[in-house]
């Protein structure tokens, strides 16, 4: 069982770091920390992440019920809790509004792949889980999809959720996406984003597996290494797809052209349809 008191003290201090860093305006942003096999230390609701204090946090057991704390636990507990539940090896797990990051859920665009090297090494495919109301169970259900794959998920119109061994695991997560989309929407409003070549890309990817990280993309090839295919399966219930960063396809041979060209073409066309009917619409509006 880990010191509560330091455990608490971290939480304080990684709730500091998402303030100042504009992760979590006012009251917004939630943390957790799995302390034994029945107890979880959390925020409450209602206090600014910047100026919590140990004795503002709460202890609630593995099925939500708040056993301690003079403050009323987050709301969203339960997202933490089916989280730890699923995956014994999570500890902790931060949630807070990152903007880029973000932005790129309200935007519901996939988050490309094969651009940064730290990025493909640490975190690898990032999904976008849908968007439901926050706080109930349902809510917490809607990343299940995604925590055996990635430990990080983008929620559509609401924020990040991270997970680790550690609260400063968790949280350095969240920092590493947002810096990373950051400078993705500043790469685009230069000009154009240059990926990985397929090489470069499987050179990557198989380093990380030297260094011990698992990644679901050991298993792909030629064109899906770089295009999200991991968690394309649910584009459709989230509305996700490449519209403003679409990414290379590979080609290597004349069954593997014909393979990605026709597993891409459509998304691409419908795209293209996309982005015209906009400017159309946009043109019309003047």
């Amino acid at each position: 069982m880990q010191n509560l008191h330091q455990v608490k003290e971290e939480i304080c201090d990684i709730g500091r770091r998402i303030y100042n860093k504009g992760f979590a305006a006012a009251n917004d942003g939630n943390i957790s920390f799995r302390i034994d096999e029945n107890r979880v230390v959390c925020t409450p609701t209602g206090v600014s992440k910047g100026f919590m204090k140990p004795d503002d946090l709460c202890i609630v057991d593995m099925n939500a019920n708040q056993i301690s704390g003079h403050r009323k636990m987050t709301s969203e507990i339960r997202q933490h809790i089916t989280i730890m539940k699923h995956r014994s090896d999570v500890k902790s797990v931060v949630h807070c509004h990152p903007p880029h990051a973000t932005a790129f859920g309200i935007a519901r665009e996939a988050i490309p792949q094969c651009i940064l090297p730290e990025v493909d090494i640490n975190m690898g495919d990032v999904p976008i889980a849908k968007y439901t109301i926050p706080g109930g169970q349902e809510f917490a259900d809607a990343i299940l999809p995604f925590v055996d794959k990635s430990d990080i998920i983008v929620q559509a119109n609401h924020g990040t959720v991270s997970m680790g061994p550690t609260v400063e695991r968790a949280y350095f997560l969240t920092e590493m996406l947002d810096a990373y989309c950051r400078i993705l929407l500043i790469s685009r409003s230069i000009g154009k984003v240059e990926y990985f070549t397929k090489n470069e890309a499987e050179d990557l990817l198989a380093l990380k597996q030297k260094w011990g990280f698992k990644d679901p993309r050991a298993d792909l090839a030629n064109c899906e290494l770089c295009a999200n295919d991991i968690f394309r399966d649910s584009w459709k219930e989230t509305g996700v797809s490449h519209r403003a960063f679409i990414p290379p396809t590979f080609r290597r041979g004349e069954e593997e052209t014909k393979s990605c060209q026709c597993k891409s073409s459509s998304d691409e066309q419908e795209q293209l349809i996309k982005v015209i009917t906009e400017r159309v619409l946009s043109a019309l509006g003047k």
